[in-house]
């Protein structure tokens, strides 16, 4: 993995005159899910078909906010992922490339894009999602969309059935870890989990016996998620900012993952 997205950013930062770039685009939350499955599917698609196209993995957000992603930042640097390996949305011009002909699009984890993206739609060739359908059938564009409680789990799928000795112990780290989460550990009281998720943990588990326990996992990527000690004050803001709007005007309110002491007076 990491050799491939290193030659791969190598290639966006080195040559001015880019090839074919066949990009996959997370979603714009770009947690843990949509972060793992934009890096694997690129990976997936760099190792199982032609090298006359650039295979691009996109995080959708700009490079400045990754630090707020922290369960991200923390599973990659566990797994020796450098964060300059990384290719994040002000980092490459989709718009430019698709002007020039030269841009094909994967959606993992969405499957509708952004107002502001609205003129990639001729781009897109494929959506792996496992939300609700928002966009209008395409006969250009093949749809997996599945009701599982992870993309990951789409994903994984996939690559099992289409190229299962690409599966190491790094990439099913990953993809279990995204899975565990993005499940809340496989509880039943929490409703999140289905049949295929637990399905391709089990086929994790089965291959890769040594991996973490499942409960492991999930403590301490559930601790990663709400940890802010390595973020300023503006970045704790900035971390789970959420917007109304009305006309002109705007109100943004931020949830903030600390305890509060109150005292009480007589």
């Amino acid at each position: 993995m990491e050799e491939f997205l290193q030659r791969t950013k190598s290639i966006l930062i080195n040559r001015n005159d880019l090839p074919r770039v066949h990009a996959v685009l997370g979603d714009r939350a770009c947690d843990l899910d949509s972060a793992v499955s934009a890096l694997a599917y690129a990976y997936f698609l760099y190792k199982t078909h032609p090298t006359d196209q650039l295979y691009v993995p996109i995080l959708n957000i700009q490079r400045s906010e990754f630090p707020l992603r922290t369960e991200v930042v923390f599973i990659l640097q566990q797994l020796n992922i450098s964060d300059a390996s990384l290719i994040f949305r002000d980092e490459i011009d989709l718009h430019l490339l698709n002007r020039e002909g030269k841009l094909t699009l994967t959606l993992v984890d969405h499957n509708m894009l952004t107002s502001d993206d609205k003129a990639l739609e001729t781009a897109v060739v494929k959506i792996i999602d496992h939300h609700e359908q928002e966009r209008l059938h395409s006969a250009q564009c093949e749809v997996v969309l599945e009701p599982v409680g992870s993309c990951t789990t789409l994903i994984a799928s996939e690559i099992l059935q289409e190229a299962p000795e690409l599966l190491n112990q790094q990439l099913a780290h990953l993809f279990r870890g995204a899975i565990i989460l993005d499940c809340v550990n496989m509880t039943p009281e929490a409703g999140r989990s289905t049949l295929k998720d637990e399905e391709m943990i089990a086929a994790l588990e089965q291959r890769f016996p040594d991996l973490p326990a499942q409960q492991e996992v999930f403590d301490v990527l559930q601790q990663a998620k709400f940890d802010v000690s390595g973020l300023n004050t503006e970045q704790i803001l900035l971390k789970d900012l959420q917007e109304l709007s009305e006309g002109d005007t705007k109100l943004a309110i931020s949830t903030v993952y600390m305890t509060l002491e109150i005292g009480c007076r007589n």
